[in-house]
């Protein structure tokens, strides 16, 4: 039994919702420019009101790490750990691929891969935790049966099976608020690894700090 909120902003859509014993109990969705959470504080006070819970009644707040976004994760995190901070609540992170994987009960055993674009004409490939960034033309080996989830599931997916792999695609591309919660219930359990909530980077920055700072001393 818990009651959890969830929020994700890692890729190009975001959400807000209240999970209850593994059930919606409220949602909020929006598609929006990759990366942007302009929506996300507005939409976490709509689905607490619906669910008419306050924020010290939640058991746990589960908030997707990435890969993804680079602002996008940052933004729900903060929004996260603000909201766990003032109300008492423990914040949870999970990957993306976690929350996924969450979602594909009729994977049939075969190997699941959570394929995610990154914005830098590469894919993320996450399994079983671990991810790494590939060339779409470059992916790494792998053998037997397949399935293949996330936004650049398509892709990946007709790349494997040109090679002969036995592939299934799934209509799974991004976390669902249940997936979430269902792997943070499951990080709490200890039946994922401890993961601290943090952001999961795999790519360095777009953008690094000089190496000398470009500003002037302060003037007395």
């Amino acid at each position: 039994m818990a009651c959890i909120l969830t929020l994700d902003a890692a890729l190009a859509r975001c959400s807000a919702a209240v999970i209850r014993d593994g059930q919606v109990v409220a949602a909020r969705q929006s598609a929006r420019a990759y990366g942007e959470t302009d929506p996300l504080p507005e939409m976490l006070t709509q689905v607490l009101h619906d669910a008419a819970i306050a924020p010290a009644e939640l058991d746990a707040i589960g908030v997707t790490l990435g890969p993804g976004s680079f602002t996008g994760i940052r933004g729900a995190l903060a929004l996260a750990h603000g909201l766990g901070l003032g109300a008492g609540v423990a914040v949870v992170g999970v990957t993306v691929g976690e929350a996924i994987a969450a979602d594909l009960p009729r994977a049939q055993g075969r190997t699941v891969w959570v394929a995610v674009h990154n914005q830098r004409g590469r894919v993320f490939i996450e399994q079983d935790g671990m991810v790494a960034a590939w060339p779409e033309d470059a992916l790494p080996p792998t053998t037997g049966e397949m399935a293949i989830a996330g936004d650049a599931c398509a892709a990946v997916a007709a790349r494997l099976a040109a090679k002969g792999i036995d592939v299934m695609l799934t209509d799974v591309l991004y976390p669902t608020p249940i997936g979430i919660a269902a792997a943070a219930v499951e990080r709490m359990a200890g039946r994922l690894p401890a993961r601290a909530a943090q952001p999961l980077y795999v790519d360095p920055p777009a953008v690094s700090r000089p190496k000398h700072d470009p500003r002037l001393p302060p003037v007395a």
